[in-house]
């Protein structure tokens, strides 16, 4: 599902100032896991979390998802990529002020190419999964931390992704908010065996994980 070899990632900083975020990270997560990736801030976890996504490239090695090197496509065919192959939850939810709760979960949908009523039908489909269809009509400034994740949760699926990746999915949340999260990531992951990488720096959230990966100073710990 996922192979990451050697990847390093170095930011130029200018004027012969350079800083190394990831060094030679050597990663594979399989069909079905529940992964969580720990450690303290500045230890290169959301950088790693970025270019699975491919948000960015690496600076050298490569990853491999479902077969293919991502670092290596053109910005729009990794876009394209993305779109078909990875699911992305925001720590800040990324909601559209402006868009009904249904027509968040739409969008992507659209972009992809489905019709409106086929978008319609799949996105009250996965409000129903996480048990937010009674809100489909609403704004999301009507919404509580909690249901705001729980949108953004349905909408990282909606798309039926390989991968989804969260990244920091309840550190914007109350205790109980962010453990209905991860119980509906948890079930998530066993009933569909939906593949997930989480960032976190919560011990209680990553014992949710089927493993746990800590990342130091850019290096797998």
């Amino acid at each position: 599902m996922l192979n990451l070899i050697s990847v390093s990632k170095t930011y130029n900083l200018g004027k012969s100032n350079s800083f190394q975020a990831l060094d030679k990270i050597y990663l594979s997560v399989a069909k079905g896991e529940f992964v969580s990736i720990m450690g303290q801030s500045g230890s290169g976890k959301s950088t790693l979390l970025n270019l699975i996504a491919g948000f960015d490239n690496p600076t050298s090695g490569e990853i491999m998802v479902n077969g293919q090197d991502i670092g290596k496509m053109s910005e729009n065919k990794r876009a394209i990529f993305r779109s078909k192959n990875i699911g992305f939850i925001f720590q800040d939810f990324c909601l559209l002020s402006d868009l009904s709760v249904s027509e968040n979960i739409m969008i992507p949908l659209l972009i992809q190419g489905v019709s409106i009523s086929e978008a319609k039908k799949i996105a009250y489909d996965y409000l129903n999964k996480v048990n937010m269809e009674s809100k489909a009509k609403n704004k999301p400034e009507e919404l509580s931390g909690g249901q705001k994740q729980r949108v953004a949760i349905a909408r990282s699926l909606a798309g039926k992704p390989s991968i989804v990746l969260a990244d920091e999915p309840t550190g914007n949340l109350d205790s109980k908010n962010g453990n209905e999260i991860l119980q509906i990531l948890s079930e998530l992951n066993k009933s569909q065996n939906m593949t997930i990488i989480m960032v976190t720096h919560s011990h209680e959230a990553a014992n949710h994980t089927n493993r746990i990966i800590n990342i130091k100073d850019g290096s797998i710990a």
